[in-house]
């Protein structure tokens, strides 16, 4: 597997402390992973060294490459990586019909801008995104009239319209009811499925597609732990990382293993 993100000896400083501290960590182009830990753990941080919205202390070594390159830049990454976050939705505060919004992830934005004009293929791109999700009913509708189901998996289809290789999914399930979780977990699985690659920070095991076979968790801005699902997601390693009691349970659903987290209080 090709190596979409190295990084090697990283360290992450904001007023002056240290946040993020990644010794040795490889993620592969189209791997299907997950970045689990607790609040404050430094999940967001380490999304942002991938994005090259961060860069960690200088060394003659580079600590991060991004396909091998040392020097990225956002505008590279951007044809690579497609995120979606629960904060984006929060950004969009003027009436658009959805396809705009999705179509605006040809450009990197949300929307169309001002000086972009449509065009037959990036309108195209746009619908075939909505239909591989399922919300191309949803195409003439003003995005700031849906639920928030819809428009977060408004925002994965925008962020799939650039046709990236790995989609970047930060806390996907935040502020969703159980239906729309569903809908988001849904549309993950299918990305999967059709093989694109996905690394999902969240806080939360149920996030935790049955496609992603591999867990990396985070505590106090460092990795801890890094290997298989099964392994990463036990009881003990759970209550470990979040300093609780937790039992951790896997069911098994038509061959596919679905976790959930119990806690007595």
């Amino acid at each position: 597997m090709k190596p979409l993100l190295e990084i090697r000896d990283a360290h992450v400083v904001r007023g002056g402390k240290e946040i993020l501290i990644v010794d040795d960590l490889c993620l592969g182009v189209g791997e299907k992973v997950a970045v689990l830990g607790p609040n404050g753990s430094g999940k967001s941080t380490l999304i942002q060294l991938l994005t090259r919205e961060v860069l960690p202390l200088y060394r003659e070594e580079p600590p991060v490459r991004f396909k091998g390159e040392a020097r990225a830049v956002r505008a590279d990454v951007r044809k690579s990586l497609g995120v979606v976050s629960s904060t984006m939705q929060d950004e969009i505060t003027v009436h658009l019909p959805v396809v705009e919004v999705v179509e605006g992830g040809c450009f990197g934005t949300l929307g169309l801008p001002f000086h972009v004009q449509s065009t037959p293929i990036t309108r195209e791109r746009a619908v075939a995104a909505m239909e591989l999700l399922g919300v191309n009913e949803l195409a003439d509708r003003d995005i700031m009239t849906l639920s928030s189901g819809q428009a977060r998996r408004v925002l994965i289809a925008r962020a799939l319209a650039d046709d990236p290789e790995t989609l970047v999914f930060d806390e996907p399930c935040s502020g969703l009811d159980p239906e729309g979780m569903h809908y988001v977990r849904a549309a993950m699985r299918r990305l999967a499925q059709v093989g694109k690659g996905i690394v999902l920070v969240t806080h939360y095991p149920e996030d935790i597609i049955p496609e992603i076979d591999r867990v990396i968790l985070l505590q106090d801005g460092e990795v801890v732990a890094d290997g298989a699902k099964l392994e990463m997601l036990s009881s003990e390693q759970m209550s470990q990382l979040f300093g609780v009691q937790l039992l951790s349970e896997c069911r098994s659903v038509d061959g596919d293993e679905y976790f959930s987290l119990v806690s007595s209080y």
